[in-house]
């Protein structure tokens, strides 16, 4: 396969790859030793960052025309190329900083994340950012805490709701007897009042018999 045959396969292969990319971080990786490039790539992979060293005039060719040519300005010297899907777009940013903060050889140069161009100190800022299954649980967390909150409150409420309801109970047959006692009480005293109308009724029989004697 002639040269640039060869050169077309990799110009091809990067275009690819930047075409699932939502984000491009480069590094300057020089100065680290076997060991720190091996962990520094495994970590990336786990991340489900894609991480490569291309030649700068494949990179160039590479990027024109796409949302990361601005990055052709910063094709200088070695470059390590970290790439990130659009599940997570600052996946690359965050391994590679907190990869930086062990092993002061690797520097990042610069980063196109969803179209935006940041030069190294954007790129730490933006590796702050949590992961989305991260965010998800506190969104999610935020979401069950009002709930949880309005639950104990009523479980709360129906407690309190019971005990009235049982003292409510306990005074119900102290308020009825109060309520009969007058009525058995008016009862009692209905003979009483019924004598006077009684006697005075035989008062008037009696008159009667006196004045029909009088008259015979």
């Amino acid at each position: 396969m002639a040269k640039t045959e060869q050169k077309k396969v990799v110009i091809d292969a990067i275009s690819k790859s930047l075409s699932d990319a939502s984000s491009v971080v480069l590094v300057d990786y020089r100065g680290l030793t076997v060991e720190q490039d091996t962990a520094l790539r495994k970590q990336l992979r786990e991340a489900g960052v894609h991480y490569k060293v291309y030649k700068n005039t494949m990179m160039n060719f590479a990027i024109k025309g796409t949302q990361f040519e601005c990055l052709g300005e910063h094709l200088k010297g070695p470059s390590g190329c970290a790439m990130s899907s659009e599940e997570d777009p600052v996946a690359a940013a965050r391994v590679l900083s907190e990869f930086a903060k062990k092993a002061d050889k690797l520097e990042i140069k610069c980063g196109v994340i969803e179209g935006t161009l940041y030069d190294a100190a954007g790129v730490q800022e933006l590796s702050n950012i949590p992961t989305r299954e991260v965010l998800l649980s506190k969104l999610l967390g935020s979401i069950q805490s009002p709930i949880t909150n309005f639950a104990r409150c009523m479980k709360q409420l129906a407690e309190k709701g019971g005990a009235s309801g049982d003292e409510g109970a306990a005074e119900a047959p102290a308020e009825e007897v109060k309520a009969e006692a007058p009525a058995e009480e008016a009862k009692a005293e209905a003979p009483a009042e019924e004598a006077p109308a009684a006697e005075e009724k035989q008062e008037e029989k009696a008159a009667e018999t006196t004045d029909t004697s009088a008259a015979e």
